[in-house]
């Protein structure tokens, strides 16, 4: 089949590209800017036209669009013109997923994280809303058992077709989706589990707790135990015990890792020797990109970036911070927010308002948002008590991190440690 992806430069979109290319699919693609994505995908032999045209629209089999694509996108109005096969991400799941055996992993928090552990426990195909850093992208294709991510958000993980289906975590978001309506939201969660064979499932989360049907169930606060941090050459990793299984190492650093970590073990379990499982996860896992991703370290100068966009991510990862800078002996910490999405910013707000506690220096960039729109929030008033920096920008250089603002360095950044979250370009301003 001849597929055109419309907004191909997403993270989740791009993974599917690269998965149906690999099929033997001709495979091309589009978006509004270039981006490391769209170079790599163009290195891999998908074509990407930057920016979107409609003359890139002719006789293609299918077109995928993202959910970030509107309507009135030139692209998809050319391609109902032409009466051509036009699916959403989420419509197109059922086909693209329909022969392989799925392990799929949905939570509010924690889901890129624990489907790279479990790609890498199972040594498997993976389909990851991330770039893992063991295969340095967010596909692979190894046999027809595959991780896959898959996305609450806008209730797409029901039709992933799930053989094992993952539940960390429940936190309502995404909640414009489900006008609000926090039945709706839950029941699509119990939906996922009951099309699975087999569940995993956290019962320390209020309602996955409630669940009726049959799951293997853990309660962390019981299963594991023996929590250790610790650094190897400045990387963050964790040990843990699970329940009698012995103890486990895994790179990255808290509660929430080794929590992570166990709901992986326990889905590959079931098909795999523990001691292989134990290896695999030590030897193979090394974290993923955007997730507590050390891009500059020196002996008193660090920056990491974190796609944390939600106050419980933050908060968590600040946890993180705070250890790491216990085991380097740093003393500051400056943190940049650059807030994803009016709507989750202004669902939030309270939770934000108090999930930088801790920090010695907050820069507040301004709001990444796409096709939303845009809300009255009060920065300077709702945030006066961290006395913010707001800026445009930052600029990363070799030792130093420039805070710019209309085009004029305000700040200079030499020592401590940096933590940048957010789920837009700040990644790039990081490095």
């Amino acid at each position: 089949m001849n597929i055109h992806f419309i907004g191909v430069g997403g993270i989740g979109l791009s993974a599917l590209a690269r998965f149906l290319k690999y099929s033997g699919h001709t495979v091309s693609g589009s978006d509004i800017k270039a981006t490391p994505i769209t170079k790599d995908l163009q290195k891999e032999g998908i074509e990407v036209n930057i920016p979107q045209s409609a003359d890139f629209i002719t006789s293609q089999d299918l077109i995928i669009y993202s959910a970030a694509v509107t309507p009135d996108n030139c692209e998809i109005m050319k391609a109902q013109e032409n009466n051509l096969k036009l699916l959403s991400r989420k419509e197109a799941l059922p086909i693209i997923l329909k022969n392989t055996k799925n392990y799929c992993l949905c939570a509010a928090h924690g889901k890129s994280t624990t489907t790279a552990m479990l790609s890498s426990i199972l040594q498997s195909s993976a389909l990851i809303g991330a770039i893992s850093k063991e295969f340095n992208s967010n596909f692979r294709y190894i046999n027809d058992t595959l991780a896959f991510e898959a996305d609450e958000s806008d209730e797409s993980f029901i039709l992933s077709n799930p053989y094992c289906s993952i539940v960390l975590n429940t936190e309502p978001e995404h909640m414009e989706y489900y006008e609000y309506d926090t039945k709706r939201f839950y029941d699509s969660y119990t939906k996922f589990l009951d099309i699975a064979t087999l569940r995993v499932i956290n019962c320390e989360d209020e309602f996955l707790a409630k669940y009726e049907g049959d799951a293997i169930r853990f309660y962390p606060s019981i299963d594991i135990s023996n929590i250790k941090s610790i650094l190897k050459d400045d990387e963050p990793y964790t040990k843990f015990t699970l329940k009698n299984m012995g103890e486990f190492e895994v790179w990255g650093f808290g509660y929430h890792i080794a929590l992570n970590a166990s709901a992986a073990i326990l889905a590959a379990v079931q098909t795999m020797d523990i001691n292989i499982i134990r290896k695999n996860l030590k030897e193979k896992y090394k974290g993923i990109k955007k997730r507590f991703d050390v891009v500059q370290k020196k002996d008193d100068f660090i920056i990491i970036d974190d796609y944390a966009h939600h106050p419980t991510e933050i908060k968590v990862t600040m946890q993180s911070v705070k250890l790491y800078n216990n085991l380097k002996d740093i003393k500051h910490t400056t943190v940049i927010w650059q807030p994803h999405k009016y709507s989750r910013t202004k669902d939030n707000l309270e939770e934000f308002k108090k999930c930088f506690d801790g920090c010695d220096k907050l820069i507040i960039l301004p709001v990444w948002t796409v096709a939303e729109k845009i809300l009255l929030i009060d920065f300077v008033h709702e945030f006066a008590h961290y006395n913010p920096i707001f800026a445009s920008k930052v600029v990363a250089k070799d030792g130093m991190l420039e805070v710019v603002k209309n085009d004029e360095v305000i700040d200079t950044i030499i020592e401590g440690t940096i933590l940048g979250v957010g789920a837009g370009d700040i990644t790039y301003q990081l490095r």
